[in-house]
């Protein structure tokens, strides 16, 4: 393993510093191709899944750990760059008041439709203009649990790669393939090849327990506020709905594909 040399960085106007901190804009992420991951586990994670930051931080005085050791070691024989600064330039990096000992930045990944390998699972989940980022993490989440092959970002989501969603995922944002693209584009894919588009629905709907689901099956939720388009609805291969026992008359967007999840799952199993 190559010896690591750690660039120290001691002042707030570092250009680099400036640079990293300004990832936190979503336009200026996008622009750049570049994101910002927060914390050891996550970055371990990364690592495990092949992912391996281009830029490592680290704050000074921080505690000895072995995973730390081996992410530096990682970045350091990718060519990637090690830099140790105080933990008061780190929290102004990540916009956090208490911020981990240490923020990696990575290259965004590929997430255009054509990237996808539609044979990774036999569940796929899509969300149709999800607006919060919490629910994109969450969505991830119940992709890896499910063993889903991904999440598919249809029209004008969320970012997968924001530092909200990228926590709240707790490492899936980088074992689960990710998407974007508009619906029309996302039509076309999907019916190049096997897939039946699972919906939850009022309209000439199933119960959601027993349905006739079948691999690979994609899953559909919809905004948090709206729900899904009708004309989007009138597309899907099967509608399902779940009972409401209470008052409320639908459930947050990433519980409901959870628990559709699970159910597919089950029925495939």
């Amino acid at each position: 393993m190559e010896a690591v040399v750690r660039r120290e960085i001691t002042g707030f106007s570092n250009p680099t510093v400036k640079y990293l901190r300004s990832l936190r804009d979503k336009k200026i992420r996008r622009r750049e191709g570049k994101f910002l991951v927060e914390g050891l586990r996550l970055l371990t994670d990364a690592l495990v899944s092949g992912k391996i930051p281009e830029i490592l931080v680290m704050a000074s005085g921080r505690d000895t750990h072995p995973l730390l050791v081996e992410l530096e070691g990682a970045v350091t024989s990718a060519g990637g760059e090690v830099i140790e600064t105080s933990a008061d330039i780190l929290s102004k990096i990540t916009g956090k008041d208490n911020p981990q000992a240490v923020a990696g930045m990575f290259a965004e990944f590929d997430t255009s439709l054509g990237a996808l390998d539609r044979t990774a699972g036999p569940i796929w989940m899509v969300a149709q203009a999800l607006r919060d980022p919490g629910n994109l993490g969450t969505m991830l989440r119940t992709c890896d649990a499910v063993g889903a092959g991904g999440l598919i970002l249809v029209d004008d989501c969320a970012d997968p790669f924001s530092v909200e969603a990228v926590r709240a995922s707790m490492g899936a944002v980088f074992t689960k393939q990710i998407a974007q693209a508009r619906w029309d584009e996302f039509i076309i894919w999907l019916r190049q090849g096997d897939g039946q588009l699972v919906a939850a629905s009022l309209r000439d709907a199933v119960p959601y327990r027993g349905a006739p689901y079948a691999a690979p099956c994609f899953i559909l939720v919809g905004n948090e506020s709206q729900g899904l388009p009708q004309d989007y609805e009138d597309t899907c291969d099967l509608r399902v709905t779940m009972p409401m026992r209470g008052r409320a008359d639908s459930l947050n967007a990433a519980v409901a594909g959870a628990v559709l999840a699970y159910e597919v799952l089950a029925s495939l199993d």
